[in-house]
């Protein structure tokens, strides 16, 4: 089935739709065609080319959320780095470590978590920083930053109509 990307009004995109959505939408007057596909679609009345690319003709207002907490999001905040010794390490070699253990007190949240890897999480225990002699990097706060979008699409499997409006980064992830 073939894919669909939506744009903004800016020319950014947004989304990965169908076909079938795309056709309702430009029906609707919502978007215009801006790259097409070879392939027809075809109704009892209408062919239409189908649809390779689609912008949105008005502005949307997106609604800001709050960062989910999870621990792929706690290691984006600190780029995946040990907040203790520095070390950028792969995800396998890095956990979450409570500032705070939530045996004194401390609670699972942005402000009490920060990614560790395995061996300063070992050497700090059951203990604060200050109690196991270690320091933070940075101090652990609730990003601000919320991602507009999340298309995971490597340029070897994006269509070739799509190449045009991906041009910032070899891959959008």
């Amino acid at each position: 089935m073939e894919r669909t990307l939506l744009l903004n009004q800016g020319y950014e995109p947004i989304s990965v739709i169908s076909w079938r959505k795309a056709i309702c939408l430009f029906t609707l007057g919502k978007v215009e065609v801006v790259e097409t596909y070879t392939r027809d679609i075809r109704s009892v009345q209408l062919v239409f080319k189908m649809p390779a690319v689609v912008r949105l003709l008005y502005h949307i207002k997106r609604v800001k959320k709050e960062v989910r907490f999870c621990r792929q999001n706690v290691l984006a905040r600190d780029r995946w780095r040990c907040q203790y010794c520095g070390a950028k390490k792969p995800t396998s070699e890095l956990t979450y470590d409570h500032v705070i253990p939530k045996s004194q007190g401390g609670k699972t949240c942005w402000e009490n978590i920060v990614t560790a890897c395995v061996q300063c999480n070992a050497s700090k225990a059951n203990r604060t920083p200050a109690q196991a002699g270690m320091r933070l990097r940075r101090p652990p706060v609730r990003p601000a930053w919320v991602p507009i979008f999340t298309l995971q699409i490597s340029q070897s499997s994006m269509p070739e109509a799509w190449r045009d409006y991906c041009y910032w980064t070899a891959e959008l992830v």
